[in-house]
């Protein structure tokens, strides 16, 4: 069993028997921002889950907003030198790496501020869901900062690097139609953004291990590569995943018509 008392700054649910875990940031008080101690407790979170038994995660935020980011009050008291804020911006890297190539579907249910450091931790996860309060910020440039846990990497991928630019250039935000339409988040909902990612955690949590594994894990990898090296990986991931025992049942209901089929979506 997971011991979750180790945790202070997340809560931990693990109690769902299809195995869809909800992680919660706890410091409501501080717009959940991220200090070192969050950071450590992500890592080893996300580290352990996919053995311990986890089909899905959802990570939501308790009170107004998901995370402002890099806990600043933090910063400044700690006076950090070079040296040490590098070694803080690894820390950060080893937790959204953990989440982006662990092989665990991620989905982040996200309400409220979404900045900076909180832009990058939702960037880490694999669906992003956005209500109607969410705003989407890159406010390093008006704080005296540079981004440091994957901005540049993942936030860049999503949105371009004229965007990002654009947002910790002028403190531009985001929000609404607008920010799905640049790929901020995938999904944009009136009501509860949490309930939404359970539904997509329950989806994500059907299906078998080894193919969200390849889905949540190899696209990551195979996106660094060369176009010639992501082929030869992606012949190999699918010799893998579409040759296991666990699909045989999968493929024979197709077979035999008794499978769901891809419908269109409803219209009104």
């Amino acid at each position: 069993m997971l011991n979750v008392a180790q945790y202070t700054n997340l809560d931990l649910d693990t109690s769902r028997e299809n195995g869809v875990w909800v992680v919660t940031l706890n410091r409501p008080t501080k717009r959940n921002a991220l200090d070192a101690a969050t950071i450590e407790e992500l890592i080893e979170l996300f580290s352990t889950a996919p053995r311990r038994g986890a089909r899905a995660i959802v990570l939501a935020a308790s009170g107004d907003h998901f995370c402002a980011g890099l806990d600043l009050i933090e910063h400044h008291k700690e006076d950090r030198s070079p040296a040490d804020f590098m070694h803080v911006c690894l820390r950060w890297h080893e937790a959204f790496n953990k989440m982006e190539y662990g092989g665990v579907p991620v989905i982040a249910a996200l309400k409220g501020a979404v900045v900076g450091g909180g832009l990058e931790l939702a960037s880490a996860a694999h669906v992003r869901i956005a209500d109607a309060s969410t705003y989407f910020a890159l406010p390093e440039g008006q704080r005296g900062l540079f981004t440091g846990g994957g901005a540049t990497i993942r936030v860049a991928d999503l949105v371009g690097k004229a965007r990002m630019i654009d947002m910790m250039l002028t403190g531009r935000v985001y929000q609404g139609q607008e920010a799905i339409d640049i790929g901020l988040a995938q999904y944009l909902v009136e009501g509860s953004s949490f309930d939404k990612a359970m539904e997509l955690a329950d989806r994500a949590a059907a299906n078998l291990p080894l193919t969200n594994f390849a889905i949540c894990s190899a696209i990551s990898h195979m996106q660094n590569m060369s176009a010639l090296d992501a082929a030869y990986a992606e012949a190999v991931v699918a010799g893998v995943v579409n040759t296991q025992p666990a699909a045989r049942e999968r493929l024979e209901a197709f077979a035999n018509k008794t499978a769901a089929r891809v419908r269109p979506n409803a219209t009104v």
